[in-house]
C-alpha cells in the first residue's frame, strides 16, 4: 500500500500521513515489544543546502516520524546519514536544522563517515556498508523525490548510497550506478519509506530548481514506492535503469509495476501552488496560464513539460478554469484562436484537456507529445 497526503504543513501533514499508513503494523511485524526496538531514520542529507532548494529532506518530516514513534512507545531512535563526496555531514545536519531537532527530542544524529564499515556480499558485489545501517532493528528511509543527472530520478533506492563508505561511493561511479544500486537494496533492508515530495528539484540532485508539490507519501516496499514516484517525475518504470536491474533480481523478473493499492488522504484539500521556485521552473512556466492551481496538478504539468519539446501554445491549469471553455476573459490568443488546452479535470470544458486530479507527469508528457 502507498499512502499519499497533500499538505503544505509539513509536520502535521507527516503525522496525518503516518497515522493513515501501515507503519504501526510494520513496526509490530518486526517486534512485538516495540519499546525495545532500535529505529534508524535515514534522510537525504546529500549536501549543505536548505530543504527549500529541493535537495535535502525537510527536518519537519523526520520530526513527524520521531513524534509518531514516541507515541507508539519507541524510545531508541537515531538519525543516520553520510553526505556525498566532498561535503561534511555535520555541516549538512546544521544547515538543514537537524542539530536543533536532535536537541529538542534527544535523538542522536550520526555522521556515518565516523562509523565502522562491514563487507556485505550481494550478487557479484562486495559492498562496504556502515554498520549502523545493518545493525538497526528497523530502517526508515526518508528520501527526497527529485531528479538526478545520471539516473534520471533519485528516491528510496538511491538514497541508500548514504549508507556506504566514500570509497564505495567512488567505486559505484566507476562500475556504473544502476546495477550496484539494485544490489545495494538487496544488501540493506529498508523496512519503511517516507518520501519528502514537498519541493524536490526538477532537474538535478543538488537542488536549485525546486518544484512545489506539497506531497508526502509512504509505503513498506521501496521498489513499489520508487516505481510510483518515477511516474510523478514523468518517467515510465522501464526508463529508470536501476529499477529494471532490480526486476531481474526478483523471482517473477521484469513484470511491470502497476499500482493497485493507492490511498489518498486530504485529496479534497490539495494545497494551492506557490509561485514558481527556480529558474528552469520559471522557463517552463512560460507555457502555462495558471489560476488557483493545486500544487500536485501544477507540478505534474511542469514535470511533464520538462520531458517533452512542447510548442503547442499556452496550457491552462487550475480551479479557476472550472466550467470554462478556452480562456475567455484573459484575452490570450495563440495563432488567432483562444487557448484550448487544459491540464486536469478542472479544465474539462476545454476542447483538449489532460484528464486527472491530478494527472501524472507521464500522462501529461504523453498527451503533450500528441499536440501539434
Amino acid at each position: 500500500m502507498i499512502t499519499i497526503n497533500y499538505s503544505s504543513d509539513i509536520l502535521n501533514g507527516t503525522l496525518k500521513l503516518l497515522k493513515a499508513s501501515s507503519l504501526d503494523e510494520a513496526l509490530y511485524g518486526v517486534s512485538k515489544t516495540k519499546h525495545a526496538m532500535r529505529v534508524s531514520i535515514k534522510p537525504n542529507m546529500v549536501l549543505a543546502r536548505h530543504p527549500s532548494e529541493g535537495a535535502t529532506t525537510h527536518a519537519e518530516v523526520v520530526e513527524g516520524i520521531i513524534i509518531f514513534l514516541r507515541e507508539h512507545g519507541i524510545r531508541d531512535i537515531e538519525i543516520i546519514e553520510s553526505a556525498w563526496l566532498g561535503d561534511n555531514t555535520k555541516r549538512v545536519y546544521k544547515v538543514c536544522g537537524y542539530d536543533k531537532l536532535s536537541e529538542k527530542y534527544n535523538v542522536p544524529i550520526h555522521d556515518l563517515k565516523d562509523d565502522k564499515v562491514r563487507r556485505v556480499q550481494a550478487g557479484e558485489y562486495n559492498f562496504e556498508i556502515f554498520e549502523k545501517a545493518l545493525d538497526t532493528d528497523f530502517l526508515i528511509n526518508v528520501p527526497v523525490l527529485k531528479a538526478h543527472c545520471q539516473t534520471r530520478m533519485t528516491c528510496c533506492f538511491k538514497n541508500l548510497k548514504g549508507c556506504i563508505s566514500d570509497r564505495e561511493k567512488r567505486r559505484f561511479h566507476e562500475i556504473g550506478l544502476h546495477k550496484p544500486i539494485a544490489y545495494l537494496n538487496k544488501a540493506i533492508k529498508t523496512h519503511f519509506c517516507v518520501v519528502d515530495g514537498i519541493c524536490g528539484d526538477l532537474s538535478f540532485e543538488e537542488g536549485g530548481n525546486p518544484i512545489t508539490r506539497n506531497m508526502l507519501l509512504c509505503g513498506e516496499n521501496p521498489f513499489e514506492v520508487d516505481c510510483y514516484c518515477a511516474g510523478l517525475l514523468g518517467y515510465a518504470v522501464d526508463e529508470i535503469e536501476y529499477l529494471q536491474e532490480y526486476m531481474d533480481l526478483r523471482e517473477h523478473g521484469r513484470t511491470q509495476f502497476a499500482p493497485t493499492d493507492i490511498v489518498e488522504i486530504n485529496a479534497d484539500k490539495k494545497p494551492v501552488m506557490d509561485k514558481p521556485d527556480g529558474g528552469l521552473v520559471q522557463r517552463l512556466a512560460a507555457n502555462v496560464i495558471e489560476d488557483k492551481a493545486c500544487s500536485a496538478c501544477y507540478s505534474a504539468l511542469i514535470n511533464g513539460l520538462n520531458r517533452v519539446h512542447y510548442r503547442g501554445g499556452k496550457i491552462a491549469v487550475g480551479q479557476g478554469f472550472k466550467g470554462k471553455s478556452g480562456i475567455s476573459g484573459q484575452n490570450v490568443r495563440i495563432g488567432g484562436q483562444n487557448v484550448r488546452i487544459g491540464c486536469g479535470n478542472c479544465t474539462s470544458g476545454f476542447d483538449k484537456f489532460i484528464k486527472g486530479c491530478p494527472p501524472s507527469a507521464v500522462e501529461v508528457s504523453e498527451f503533450l507529445r500528441t499536440v501539434d
